[in-house]
């Protein structure tokens, strides 16, 4: 039963969205009506799942595993979900941030709304296979079901620059894919195996181990092409703006949801079967994560512009989840997992309060603010507390992938944990500076001069709802971390626990 319903949190979004797509001259109510189905569903199948997980995992640390021949087993390809300790908190991520972003949309006032809808529930749908397939290819086939939608509804329905950051979204992205595929695709190859199933690959590889050049060009393919998918320094000016131009529910998904893709390849994929190949590249992957960290931090204290800010802020964080995968040990991946499920929740938030401030002021330069929370304290407070998750404060689900992750860099090396705490006060500069600017500053003088003809308001129920449900997500993980983190150490440690000590041995102290 368990099984058939992982299914259906993947098919009743891409079912439901196929049927707007089809039926287009469907009433906007009735569309609106099955969206919702089509965003709730997988939530509730995803909770349920969650619950059931720690009871139902096998010896291989997958549970509700499923495995279907759609006619491809000649190139070994199978449709085969199911889900681990590692893949489960992404796949409840990508069911909250889903619900909230569907919620939001919903209320908004896009044209042609059915088909922004429609769009939305193909990426949420896609979102939702990534992180239960086992399947490497469909892995991959999910991956970009997701991503196509993201470049038409920034076209679309982006704000301003939307086509040029489209077109540049379009060529990183393409790029990181490619990269990423012909990774796969080696892997597959070596293996000389005829599937793509992973859990196979594992044992394959497990007895026959790829090393030397061969592995090294195979784990930088991966590297650098999941890399780009994350925004990996240097590879990151299409993230930002990107955001920036996206809108808003669009932005939810992929920037809290979406772009984890590369993070959790490396750390389902890459690592587990090409343990010597990925320790060759720790030196290059610690330099660039300090890069995200140091360099974009410091951009990032540069912007006025509110989405901007938060779009290079995203950027910043990843450096954090890449560090801790770069420890190569059961508590730096443990720690970059938590680390990728807060910021997506937070992010997530922040996109949602920042578009609406902006219906509240009618820009996003935050230095043509101010005053806001006198007229909208609710807005304010939301603000503030998904500021503070972003910055890692305790009781927050952010804090507890932060400080995991601190505490395997210092194992690994205390001069790279030295650095990379650094980014705590960088956070915190950008994002109380932005929060007093906003909402604690002196009203400028176009702000009251708005004001004057529309007074602002505060938050409405549609606005609240998608804001508490990932807000109390953040406040559930920060003060119940053992929620995720119990299944997800066990699952770190089947893939991890015996190669951990001998890569790590050989990555940067090495």
């Amino acid at each position: 039963m368990d099984s058939l319903l992982l299914q259906l949190s993947i098919l009743i979004p891409l079912a439901i969205g196929g049927v707007l797509l089809l039926c287009g001259n469907l009433c906007e109510g009735v569309s609106k009506f099955l969206a919702l189905i089509g965003f709730a569903a997988p939530f509730a199948i995803a909770v349920k799942l969650a619950i059931a997980f720690p009871s139902s995992a096998n010896a291989l640390g997958y549970a509700f595993d499923c495995n279907y021949n759609l006619g491809l087993e000649a190139i070994g390809v199978y449709l085969h979900l199911g889900l681990n300790g590692v893949g489960l908190p992404l796949y409840l991520l990508a069911s909250i941030v889903g619900l909230a972003a569907g919620l939001y949309a919903l209320q908004s006032q896009a044209e042609r709304k059915v088909d922004y809808l429609t769009l939305l529930l193909i990426m949420h749908g896609g979102l939702m296979g990534v992180f239960a397939s086992v399947d490497v290819f469909f892995f991959y086939f999910f991956h970009e079901l997701a991503l196509i939608p993201t470049f038409i509804m920034i076209g679309l329905w982006g704000g301003r620059g939307r086509r040029a950051a489209a077109m540049e979204m379009t060529i990183y992205l393409t790029l990181g894919a490619m990269l990423s595929l012909a990774g796969l695709i080696a892997l597959h190859t070596t293996s000389g195996k005829d599937t793509f199933d992973l859990i196979t690959l594992r044992e394959t590889f497990a007895q026959q181990a790829i090393t030397g050049f061969t592995g090294e060009t195979i784990a930088g393919l991966l590297l650098f092409g999941f890399g780009i998918l994350v925004s990996l320094f240097p590879f990151h000016s299409w993230a930002p703006r990107g955001y920036a131009a996206a809108p808003s529910s669009a932005a939810m998904l992929h920037a809290g949801v979406l772009k984890k893709f590369g993070l959790y390849g490396l750390i389902q994929i890459a690592y587990p079967l090409l343990p010597a190949g990925m320790a060759h590249w720790s030196h290059a992957l610690v330099w660039l994560a300090l890069g995200n960290v140091l360099i974009i931090g410091f951009v990032t204290m540069a912007q006025r512009d509110l989405k901007l800010m938060l779009g290079y802020s995203s950027v910043m964080h990843m450096g954090y989840a890449f560090l801790g995968i770069a420890t190569v040990s059961v508590m730096g991946i443990s720690g970059a997992v938590m680390m990728m499920f807060g910021h997506g929740l937070s992010v997530a938030l922040l996109f949602l309060l920042a578009t609406s401030i902006h219906h509240r002021t009618n820009t996003y330069d935050m230095y043509e603010m101010g005053g806001l929370a006198k007229h909208a304290p609710v807005l304010s407070a939301f603000f503030v507390a998904g500021t503070m998750a972003s910055i890692g404060l305790p009781g927050f689900a952010n804090f507890w992938g932060e400080l995991v992750i601190f505490t395997a860099l210092w194992n690994m090396s205390p001069w790279v944990c030295a650095v990379a705490v650094s980014g705590i006060i960088i956070s915190a500069v950008y994002g109380l500076r932005a929060a007093a600017r906003i909402f604690f500053g002196e009203e400028t003088r176009r702000f009251s001069e708005q004001l004057a003809v529309v007074p602002a308001k505060d938050l409405t129920w549609s606005e609240k709802v998608p804001a508490l449900i990932l807000l109390v997500a953040l406040f559930v993980v920060g003060f119940w971390p053992k929620s995720i983190s119990e299944s997800l150490n066990e699952g770190v440690q089947k893939s991890y626990g015996e190669q951990s000590s001998a890569v790590a041995s050989n990555g940067v102290n090495g």
